[in-house]
């Protein structure tokens, strides 16, 4: 009852500016998703950890921004890397890499810093590397505990869905 009230009050020609306004708002950020994602040439240009498995150099909740550069992966770089069967992405250092001389084609075996063993138990079962192919992209610098935000929305859905509707209010109802 409230929304007609206020549809009567500011008329629907103001109604419908306020959420033309709110739908370029969305498609700017989707487009500048899109420019860095095709930049950086990753799927994924940032990323939050949202584990502890390589404290102390990343701890959960740092954003992490990627570049998937075309040189070779090194031992020691960290990267982030998307298995077929698993949803989220894993943030691991490389700590070995076998390149094929014909093809020149890259494996690599990741470890996250505060685990004991090498990721060969999260790989698919019976594989042994990752391919270059898996790979989201590198780390290229980070912002500390500046994701939070977005583990804490992943954690309690209802404080994801209240924030997404009073965007939504304010973007329709504000005079500016």
């Amino acid at each position: 009852m409230e929304f007609v009230t206020h549809a009567r009050k500011f008329g629907v020609r103001a109604l419908l500016l306020q959420g033309l306004t709110f739908l370029s708002v969305l498609t700017s950020a989707f487009m500048i998703w899109k420019g860095l994602s095709l930049v950086t040439n990753s799927e994924s240009p940032v990323v939050v950890v949202l584990s502890g498995s390589m404290e102390p150099a990343y701890y959960r909740g740092d954003i992490l921004f990627l570049n998937n550069g075309y040189s070779p992966i090194e031992v020691g770089e960290v990267v982030v890397y998307k298995l077929q069967d698993k949803p989220i992405p894993i943030v691991h250092r490389v700590m070995k890499v076998h390149t094929e001389k014909k093809t020149g084609k890259q494996y690599l075996l990741t470890k996250g810093d505060n685990n004991t063993a090498d990721d060969r138990g999260l790989y698919s079962p019976g594989q042994l590397w990752i391919q270059r192919e898996e790979i989201i992209g590198r780390v290229k610098g980070f912002v500390p505990y500046a994701g939070m935000g977005t583990i804490w929305m992943n954690d309690y859905p209802q404080l994801k869905m209240g924030l997404l509707g009073t965007l939504c209010l304010l973007s329709l109802f504000s005079n500016e």
